[in-house]
């Protein structure tokens, strides 16, 4: 049976959710050095900020070796995996009940936006630990594993730290909200010019890069400060007008520039991630489906021979 009768619209929340959590774990797995770097750049000190993001990566090279690029990967992949499994679960059981609610067949920007913050606030939530975790694991270079540094820093500091960089986290929710409305709205136009009603996965590896470009761009300056903050060992203020008031800080004392280190690299890293991660996703769920379609005909031709 051909595999256009297959729709990944039909598919439920459930299987969205697995896909999107092992295409995200693939897609940090490839990727993940570029991610190690930017981490690196977004909370060096002030005379490593002299340096050139080449001699970064030369010391970083120099000192530790090729597993400096690969520290935190274990909670990189864990976070990533819940993240996209918490996004994707919440975002397809928002959608089914605006679809319904509205009884539109695709989500406009509106909803895709209303959808979109309903699953970046749980994920926020859900993840926080891990990527404060992940943060520490890379800079400080721990060599302890990922739930044994969440101990030791619920432990030492305080439940609490462990969603140090939530509130910022939060607001960017936006950052996911914005490239899944690009990635929703351009879906809906090329399914629309092409007549099909699957979005194939090298079209998705695209939308999700163009998404990802546009999100990035646009808040990166806050994920830098986020970062700084899960790097702390010590309480942070994360009020909003808090996170503003560093960013001026880091402004006045480093320039305009000092927000946007490692930003080559970041975009580089988040558009191949994002464009892996839906390339991945979007065939995962065609194959979940044919997998489930084969074991449903296995079931009903069992029942026939028991007859």
């Amino acid at each position: 049976m051909s595999d256009t009768s297959l729709n990944p619209s039909d598919a439920d929340a459930f299987t969205h959710a697995v896909a999107g959590a092992a295409g995200g774990a693939l897609s940090i797995t490839l990727t993940y050095p570029l991610m190690s770097l930017t981490t690196k750049l977004q909370t060096t000190s002030d005379d490593e900020k002299k340096q050139s993001t080449r001699e970064v990566v030369k010391n970083m090279l120099q000192k530790d070796g090729w597993k400096a690029m690969f520290s935190g990967l274990e909670s990189a992949i864990y976070g990533m995996t819940l993240s996209n499994f918490v996004y994707y679960y919440f975002y397809e059981l928002s959608s089914g009940y605006v679809k319904k609610i509205f009884g539109s067949k695709q989500l406009n920007t509106l909803e895709s936006f209303l959808v979109g913050t309903v699953a970046g606030s749980a994920t926020a939530t859900a993840s926080n630990p891990l990527w404060v975790a992940n943060t520490r694991m890379t800079v400080q270079k721990s060599s302890a594993g990922t739930f044994q540094t969440i101990y030791q820093i619920s432990r030492d500091e305080g439940f609490q730290a462990l969603f140090k960089g939530l509130k910022p986290a939060l607001v960017l929710v936006i950052n996911p909200i914005i490239q899944y409305t690009v990635f929703e709205q351009l879906k809906n136009t090329v399914l629309n010019l092409t007549g099909s009603k699957v979005l194939s996965p090298s079209w998705a590896f695209l939308l999700g890069a163009l998404g990802k470009l546009v999100a990035t761009g646009l808040t990166y300056p806050y994920v830098t400060m986020k970062t700084k903050m899960q790097n702390q060992k010590t309480v942070a203020n994360e009020r909003p007008s808090a996170v503003l008031s560093t960013l001026l800080e880091s402004v006045k004392k480093n320039g305009p520039m000092s927000l946007y280190r490692g930003i080559g690299i970041k975009l580089v890293q988040s558009i191949l991630t994002a464009a892996f991660l839906f390339f991945f996703k979007e065939g995962l769920v065609l194959w979940s489906m044919r997998l489930f379609r084969l074991l449903r005909t296995a079931r009903a031709r069992a029942k026939q021979l028991r007859i």
